[in-house]
């Protein structure tokens, strides 16, 4: 590839990629009868979450961190959380609130008010819906339905279109995509459609590495023949094993700390943005086990990260990180100006000891981030060397850290 064929994300690309770390909500009819994926048929009268608060599930996420929240706003069975005109099969139809309640404006009113952006899930397919089999009744169907949740709820960071059951079915994606950009312009596409962002291929939170953000370096959706060039990866991930709706008597299948910074670090520490689910039980509360896991998350993150040892940045194939004197370090963190193209294609870091450079990593992709493990090693200085690239190395970001605890 030329420098010239350089693919560039655009500026919503990048905002979104600079938010790394989002908040998911599986929430909905599963929720009250112990399922994954309901067929459509549960009563409505099972809904009823009794002491819902969507301002404890954004303000969790808001304190552990997170900088965006997505809620499934209709799953698989085809049970709306907000009362559309396009079904009976809705909280309108549910005891919670007298059938007054409005779950997506609840969250939507949250994320306002803790300035957390917001975005909704909303499967194409749908097991309730009786013209589903009839493709152009339930596009328009789709259409309209999509249309209320663009225009009802303030501004959408991302809308995510899970493919699951959608395999061999043609949807009016023109169509569809055409409401989206009326409505919600600036709106992050998953997966379906014309999507600018892609998911990673797994349920596990982990991207592999390296994970390019070019289009022809990476497997867009088998749902898409979008001809955008940039396609950032998200990895979604349960918080509670791989349950993305809440369980009575599941505590068991919760992530442990350990694993779940080992997702963070083959998921945002690869260049990807991570999802990670946390669902709310059939209160409408998260439970506290969950509550307080996410809490200790987040907190570890920014132990870790928040104070770097030293940083440097600029342009070149070498740069020289000085640190304020020798010191123990045993992590690395590396960013490219995406603004201007993914341009390393290799390179490998060096430690000075006993008056020498030795290698102590190397690497391909550095993306929008890569952070790198390292041995523990004291040292007053590092060196990054780009062995390759396409045009001159843009390095928005260099730094290094001490993660561990003892020291």
């Amino acid at each position: 590839m030329s420098f010239e064929e350089l693919a560039l994300p655009t500026k919503n690309q990048i905002a979104w990629q600079n938010l790394e770390l989002g908040f998911f909500v599986h929430f909905g009819m599963n929720t009250f009868c112990d399922q994954e994926w309901g067929d459509g048929t549960d009563s409505p009268e099972k809904f009823n979450p009794i002491s819902l608060d969507a301002r404890q599930w954004v303000k969790l996420a808001k304190k552990a961190g997170f900088k965006y929240f997505i809620l499934t706003a209709k799953h698989h069975d085809g049970f709306c959380l907000w009362p559309t005109k396009t079904t009976d099969y809705s909280v309108k139809a549910s005891p919670w609130n007298l059938g007054k309640g409005d779950v997506v404006l609840e969250c939507a009113k949250a994320c306002k008010e803790e300035d957390m952006p917001f975005g909704v899930y909303i499967s194409p397919w749908d097991r309730h819906e009786k013209c589903y089999p009839d493709k152009e009744k339930y596009d328009d169907f789709y259409c309209e339905q999509l249309t209320g949740i663009l225009t009802q709820y303030g501004p959408l960071v991302e809308l995510w279109f899970d493919g699951a059951g959608s395999e061999g079915r043609e949807y009016d994606w023109a169509r569809i995509i055409g409401i989206v950009k009326k409505h919600q312009p600036d709106a992050m596409i998953f997966n379906m459609g014309q999507p600018t962002i892609r998911w990673v291929g797994n349920e596990n939170g982990v991207a592999p590495y390296p994970c390019w953000n070019t289009r022809s370096n990476a497997k867009i959706s088998m749902f898409s023949d979008d001809k955008v060039n940039w396609l950032p990866a998200e990895c979604d991930v349960p918080i509670r094993g791989d349950h993305w709706f809440w369980h009575p008597n599941d505590e068991q299948s919760l992530r442990s700390l350990d694993n779940l910074l080992s997702i963070y670090y083959q998921s945002v520490g690869h260049g990807t943005n991570l999802l990670l689910n946390v669902a709310p039980d059939n209160r409408g509360l998260i439970p506290e086990e969950d509550f307080n896991q996410v809490l200790e998350f987040g907190n570890e993150i920014r132990r870790r990260f928040s104070n770097p040892i030293a940083v440097t940045e600029g342009k070149g194939h070498e740069h020289i990180l000085e640190l304020p004197e020798e010191i123990f370090i045993n992590t690395i963190s590396l960013q490219e100006d995406i603004a201007r193209g993914e341009r390393v294609r290799k390179y490998e870091i060096d430690f000075w000891q006993e008056n020498q450079w030795t290698i102590i990593a190397e690497g391909s992709a550095i993306g929008h981030k890569r952070i790198q493990c390292l041995p523990r090693i004291k040292t007053s200085k590092l060196r990054l060397r780009v062995l390759e690239s396409i045009a001159e190395p843009l390095i928005l970001s260099f730094s290094c850290f001490n993660t561990t605890k003892d020291v």
